[in-house]
């Protein structure tokens, strides 16, 4: 009989910058009321499927969606480096705005091809995927049969679907949107993977918002 694994991808919920639109990247913002709903949405919906493991990034936002989707549940939470969103560099707390502004090739790389999306003191998507995915085998290889919960955030999250889906960098951005907390489930046994769910939100209780 295989060993079914699976992996449960989300992101954080929403955050003030994420309303101002700012990039973040390594920098943080607090959930908002909002977020706080969306996170314990998601945990309500979970509350019946077992999870044996959560890893979080280790920004205070991922953090704080994983305490309050864990709830009173006896599931242990590990926190990783690996799962931090993208460094973005001199990025970090501008606006959209701004950033399309005062750097149009790389505003334009960032969405378009971000395989040759740089900016001072940033990653790249590539770096990304590297770090992620390295600990994600990781925690795949020495987690057979179990269900893990991640919460990272939205290249993190694309990076992930992108390995799992075998598609190119290039085409990260198409659909679906990863809107905060939503759900993304994907079964593992040996070496074949299935995606059963891709940024889902069936969960959420009021009408979406992008954030």
């Amino acid at each position: 009989m295989l060993e079914t694994t699976t992996i449960y991808v989300t992101r954080h919920g929403q955050t003030e910058w994420n309303i101002q639109k700012r990039f973040q990247g390594h920098n943080d913002s607090p959930l908002t009321e909002r977020g706080i709903k969306q996170a314990a949405w998601l945990g309500e919906s979970l509350q019946h499927q077992k999870i044996d493991l959560i890893y979080t990034s280790s920004s205070q936002r991922a953090i704080k969606t994983a305490e309050i989707v864990k709830g009173h549940r006896d599931i242990p939470i590990e926190i990783s480096e690996a799962f931090k969103e993208i460094n973005l560099g001199v990025w970090e707390g501008i606006t959209q705005e701004e950033a399309k502004n005062n750097f149009t090739l790389q505003f334009y790389n960032f969405w378009n091809d971000p395989e040759a999306f740089q900016v001072e003191n940033s990653e790249t998507f590539q770096q990304v995927s590297d770090r992620a995915i390295k600990k994600l085998d990781e925690i795949i290889h020495n987690n057979k049969g179990k269900s893990i919960l991640i919460i990272t955030h939205t290249v993190v999250i694309k990076m992930v679907m992108a390995y799992f889906e075998q598609s190119v960098t290039k085409n990260i951005w198409h659909p679906p949107y990863i809107h905060p907390t939503c759900l993304s489930k994907i079964e593992i046994n040996k070496e074949n993977s299935s995606i059963l769910q891709h940024g889902d939100m069936s969960h959420y209780k009021e009408e979406l918002d992008e954030s």
